[in-house]
C-alpha cells in the first residue's frame, strides 16, 4: 500500500514538472554594410548602413508546456541600428514584435500584441524583399504592399493554423481602442499557402481603416492599430496580393503580384520608402500595381545567388509613374551563423514621373535614376 501511494506521488510530482517545462531563447541578428549609391539628391554617396538586406534584431522566444498539446507562448524582438545604436520603429523596445498567447498542437496559436500582417506571413517569403535573399534594397516602391515589413499592427488578436498537409491559414484584427470610433485606425487581414513538394503558393489581403473620410495625418488616432510608422496616411487602405514558388534541386524560381488601393490619401507616414516631392495628397486616391519575378540558386552548400525584377505602375497624384528595378545579390556563408554579402539595384522611373528614383532605405535621387552597390556582413545567433 505504501509502494503504491510513493509510486503515485511521484507520478504526479513528474506530470507537474513535464506540463510546467518551459523554455526561453535568445536569438537575433546584425547586418552592417557600406552603401556606394550614385545619386542622392544630386550627388553619389558613401555611407555605412544597418538592415540593407535583414533588419538588425535582438529578441526573447519563450514557451511553457501546459499538457494535452497546449503552450503558453509569447516573442519580445528589439529592432535597432547597429551602425549608430539607437531604436527603430519609432524608437519602441519591442518595436518589431511583442505578444503573449497559447499555442495548440491540434488547433493553432491565438497571440495577441504587435505583430505582423498577413502579405508579410504568407507572401511576403515568396518575394526576394521579404527574405534573406534580397531584404530592405528589393522592396517596392515605397513598400506599398508592406512585403518589406515596414510596418506592424498594435492591438491586435491574431490565429495562425497548424499545418493541415501542406495547408496553413490564418487572420489577424487590430482594434483602434477608441471608444467612440471603433473603425478608426482599425486593421484586419486573412492569407493562406499551401505547400506540396516544390511548389509553393500563397494569398493574403490586409485593410486598414485609418482616418475616417479625410485621411489627414492630424487627425490619425495614433493608439490604433497602425501608428506614426504606417506607409500611408490615408482613409482607407487595401492591399491583397498572391505567389508561388517552385524549387527544383538547388535552385527556386518565384513570381509576385500586389495591389494597393488608398481612398482619401493624405500623405506618406514615416514606414514609407521614398519621398512625396511637392505632391498634393489631401483627398486624393491612389493605386499600385507590382509584378515580380525572382531566382535563387545554390552554387555550393556556402555561395548563393539570387535576383530579381519589378515592374510598378501606379495612378498617384493625377499621374501615372512607373518603375523597373533590376536587382542582383550574392553571398557567401563563413558558418552557419555568419555570411558576408555583396548586392545591387538599379531603378528607373518613366522620365515624366512627379517622384525621384528612390531605393528603399536609401535617399532619394533627385532624377528618374539611381544605382546602388552594398557590401555586407550577417551574423546571427
Amino acid at each position: 500500500m505504501k509502494k503504491t501511494l510513493i509510486v503515485t506521488a511521484l507520478t504526479g510530482i513528474c506530470a507537474t514538472a513535464a506540463h510546467a517545462q518551459s523554455s526561453v531563447t535568445l536569438y537575433g541578428l546584425i547586418d552592417a554594410g557600406i552603401t556606394y549609391t550614385n545619386n542622392q539628391h544630386g550627388h553619389s554617396n558613401w555611407q555605412e548602413t544597418s538592415g540593407s538586406v535583414n533588419g538588425s534584431r535582438w529578441g526573447l522566444r519563450g514557451s511553457e508546456d501546459l499538457g494535452g498539446g497546449l503552450k503558453a507562448i509569447f516573442t519580445l524582438e528589439n529592432g535597432f541600428g547597429i551602425n549608430d545604436g539607437t531604436l527603430k520603429q519609432g524608437g519602441r523596445e519591442f518595436g518589431r514584435q511583442a505578444f503573449v498567447g497559447l499555442a495548440s498542437d491540434q488547433f493553432g496559436s491565438v497571440t495577441l500584441g504587435r505583430q505582423y500582417d498577413s502579405m508579410v506571413d504568407y507572401v511576403g517569403p515568396l518575394a526576394l524583399t521579404g527574405t534573406q535573399y534580397g531584404g530592405t534594397e528589393f522592396a517596392h516602391p515605397f513598400d506599398n504592399d508592406n512585403l518589406n515589413n515596414s510596418f506592424r499592427v498594435n492591438n491586435s488578436i491574431k490565429y495562425q493554423s497548424v499545418n493541415y498537409g501542406g495547408l496553413k491559414f490564418g487572420g489577424l484584427y487590430g482594434f483602434s481602442n477608441q471608444a467612440d470610433g471603433f473603425a478608426n485606425n482599425r486593421a484586419y487581414s486573412a492569407g493562406a499557402s499551401y505547400t506540396f513538394g516544390g511548389l509553393n503558393v500563397a494569398a493574403a489581403y490586409l485593410q486598414l481603416n485609418s482616418n475616417g473620410a479625410t485621411g489627414a495625418a492630424a487627425a490619425f488616432n495614433s493608439g490604433g492599430a497602425v501608428s506614426s510608422d504606417n506607409t500611408f496616411f490615408a482613409g482607407r487602405q487595401q492591399t491583397w496580393g498572391a505567389g508561388a514558388n517552385y524549387a527544383f534541386g538547388p535552385a527556386t524560381v518565384g513570381v509576385v503580384y500586389s495591389q494597393t488601393n488608398l481612398s482619401s490619401l493624405a500623405g506618406i507616414g514615416a514606414g514609407a520608402s521614398g519621398q512625396t516631392g511637392g505632391i498634393g495628397f489631401a483627398d486624393n486616391s491612389a493605386h499600385f500595381q507590382n509584378f515580380e519575378a525572382n531566382a535563387r540558386y545554390a552554387l555550393t552548400p556556402a555561395v548563393s545567388i539570387a535576383g530579381s525584377y519589378t515592374y510598378t505602375r501606379a495612378s498617384l497624384a493625377g499621374t501615372r509613374p512607373h518603375w523597373n528595378q533590376f536587382n542582383l545579390q550574392t553571398a557567401y556563408a563563413l558558418s552557419k551563423r555568419t555570411d558576408v554579402y555583396l548586392q545591387g539595384e538599379y531603378q528607373q522611373l518613366n522620365e515624366n514621373a512627379i517622384v525621384d528614383a528612390d531605393i528603399n532605405g536609401l535617399g532619394a535621387s533627385g532624377n528618374n535614376k539611381q544605382i546602388a552597390v552594398t557590401a555586407g556582413l550577417r551574423h546571427r545567433f
